[in-house]
């Protein structure tokens, strides 16, 4: 936990990129008591000028940009990035709050999402903290009710991710090729592996040796490291969509204990961070998730195929809760 009277000065490194800019207009909404914020991205963007409320803040090089004298750094700007400069700035006293995946598996990192483990940053001072994946996140906050009151052992999930988890270069791709089929083109892909424009890619990241990919891996690993558990089986299947922002997921659960769907509908309406739909309502990533702060919950029903398994769909804006306002609860919490 780190206190202050005067305000705190904090760095948003990635500040011209799609999570970076939403860090920024989040600080400003949420009234972050800052006394100073630095805008950091690469050389070639040094210069630009980014929002920051009703402000502008021009960009600075990260490359020679001196931490001794900040409180907090947000970084999302890639993992080498972050591999290179977080230390850097940890080591001049400054806390770090990192987006990529590059900490989150390293035992002296905590990886945190507020509303599951926050205590565990309770009387952290220096250091790196572990923003996790944009679909743990969302699932976790789910689940993580369930799993204090019943025991969740087993976990299979298809996630319905936006091309917004790709980066603004990926919006862009889908908004193009969106074009190129109206008007009868066939679309190129350059940043995504297939054309995305009215189709779904079945894989994202790289395949790792099971057969599985880098993000469905970081799923379970992630889950298994937030919960601190290594009973839970997390089985993903990661698939990229046509939406631009607002990631979905299909989940189906086991339990230890047997536990009614109305018990749970009861816990997921009191947990925080969540919205429980009731019925028949739906919730969907253009409606429900992009632009929003909370994750949405509907479809809750028993899972047919176990006695003792459960089945929901949760959305979420993958950019806001995913990656940026996290990293912003992180570090409410540290000041608080």
């Amino acid at each position: 936990m780190i206190k202050k009277n005067d305000g705190y000065r904090v760095a948003v490194v990635g500040a011209t990129g799609a999570v970076g800019e939403v860090m920024l207009d989040i600080l400003a909404e949420r009234k972050f008591p800052v006394s100073e914020v630095a805008a950091l991205a690469s050389s070639r963007s040094v210069g630009k000028e980014v929002s920051f409320g009703r402000k502008s803040l021009v960009v600075d090089d990260l490359e020679t940009f001196d931490f001794k004298g900040w409180d907090i750094a947000l970084f999302s700007a890639g993992g080498s990035i972050s591999a290179k400069h977080a230390p850097r700035a940890a080591a001049a006293g400054c806390v770090v709050i990192d987006n990529t995946s590059h900490f989150r598996m390293d035992p002296n990192c905590p990886l945190i999402v507020p509303e599951v483990n926050g205590e565990l940053i309770d009387n952290f001072e220096q250091g790196i903290i572990a923003n996790p994946n944009c679909s743990t996140i969302q699932m976790l906050l789910a689940i993580a009710p369930i799993h204090r009151a019943a025991g969740v052992t087993r976990i299979n999930v298809a996630t319905y991710q936006s091309v917004s988890g790709a980066g603004k270069s990926a919006m862009e791709e889908l908004g193009r090729q969106a074009a190129d089929r109206f008007n009868f083109r066939d679309p190129e892909p350059k940043v995504l592996s297939h054309p995305i424009a009215f189709n779904v890619i079945p894989a994202i990241d790289v395949f790792e040796d099971n057969g599985y990919t880098r993000e469905e891996m970081k799923m379970h690993r992630e889950t298994r490291r937030i919960l601190d558990t290594d009973a839970i089986a997390v089985n993903a299947t990661a698939v990229r969509v046509p939406v631009f922002i607002g990631h979905g997921e299909a989940v189906h659960l086991e339990t230890r204990d047997p536990i009614e769907v109305a018990a749970v509908a009861d816990l997921l309406r009191n947990a925080p961070g969540v919205r429980m739909l009731d019925g028949s309502d739906l919730a969907t990533p253009m409606t429900d998730a992009a632009g929003e702060d909370a994750v949405s919950i509907c479809r809750l029903r028993r899972d047919l195929s176990h006695p003792q398994g459960l089945s929901f769909w949760v959305v979420a804006d993958n950019v806001r809760k995913g990656a940026a306002l996290n990293a912003v609860q992180i570090a409410e919490r540290l000041i608080s």
